[in-house]
């Protein structure tokens, strides 16, 4: 069985990273063509429901600089109700712990998290690929964190094969910027035709030490927010060459370590070297969504 979700229970909606990011093409419609893997971080921001009998969804908290109406987990819930007819409601509380526009998913996860729990809450019983579809609606992200579980991506990263990847932990950097996705994929510059890879090549690659490939978007993002720039420099002159990438289109940088203690003792040291402004933590990767996890017998 997998994890409980019950009202006013706190429920978790998981940070993920691309270990690597390929723009392969662009579609007529304007929407590039990805190669990447996701992987979930044990860090996230959380989320808990209350039922409401008059049909309504709302946010009962505050989140700056988002208005309620443009909330991806408002916009899930409404859109959930919309595509299955149900006129239940629910008050959305969300506990924001991800940088906002950092690249580590989590508007995209809080939206997926919001579909997975009141789809059991609503007991609406919509089975994982509607779900991944609806989510597909509000955001190229959403459908990975509904199909919970680390993943290779293709298409506009909709298209995806589970992935068992070794056990690693990470070290991610906020170096204080917000970047909006579609700036980034609206440069000129971007490379929109990376050659293909096989997923053979990566699973290959995966245990290595050093990452697998690039990111395409980083290059931009590094240009045009000088403190991307600024972190991937600073850890890669601590860390080494390789093993320092910049997730989706930034703002955040992570380092893959071998293990969460190797990775806490380099986090200690290293956070006393880098500006007050940033921000940071270790979380282990993550393969399974807490919320698709097995419970104990």
């Amino acid at each position: 069985m997998s994890t409980v979700v019950d009202w006013g229970v706190w429920l978790e909606a998981p940070a993920k990273i691309n270990l690597f990011l390929h723009v392969t093409g662009r579609r007529p419609d304007g929407y590039h063509l990805l190669q990447t893997a996701f992987r979930f971080l044990g860090a996230g921001d959380r989320l808990r429901f209350a039922p409401r009998a008059d049909g309504m969804v709302r946010r009962v908290n505050v989140l700056p600089g988002v208005a309620e109406e443009d909330d991806l987990c408002v916009r899930a819930a409404r859109l959930l109700q919309a595509e299955t007819g149900c006129t239940q409601g629910a008050d959305i509380e969300l506990d924001k712990q991800l940088p906002m526009g950092g690249g580590l998913g989590g508007g995209s996860s809080d939206a997926a998290t919001v579909l997975i729990a009141l789809n059991r809450l609503w007991r609406l019983d919509l089975p994982r690929e509607r779900l991944q579809a609806i989510g597909l609606k509000l955001g190229a992200d959403v459908p990975v964190f509904v199909f919970g579980r680390a993943a290779f991506a293709e298409g506009v990263g909709e298209q995806l094969q589970p992935l068992v990847l070794p056990p690693a932990a990470y070290i991610v950097v906020a170096p204080g910027a917000s970047v909006p996705t579609q700036r980034i994929f609206a440069a000129p510059e971007l490379t929109r035709n990376t050659e293909t890879c096989k997923i053979a090549d990566f699973a290959a690659a995966a245990g290595q030490k050093h990452l697998f490939g690039r990111n395409d978007l980083q290059d931009v993002a590094s240009r045009l927010y000088p403190e991307v720039s600024e972190a991937i420099s600073l850890l890669s002159g601590l860390a080494g060459p390789g093993v320092v990438r910049m997730s989706g289109s930034g703002a955040c940088v992570f380092v893959q370590c071998a293990d969460r203690a190797s990775a806490q003792r380099q986090f200690d040291e290293w956070s006393a070297r880098w500006p007050a402004s940033w921000q940071g933590f270790v979380a282990d990767g993550v393969d399974v969504h807490p919320l698709y996890r097995e419970r104990p017998a």
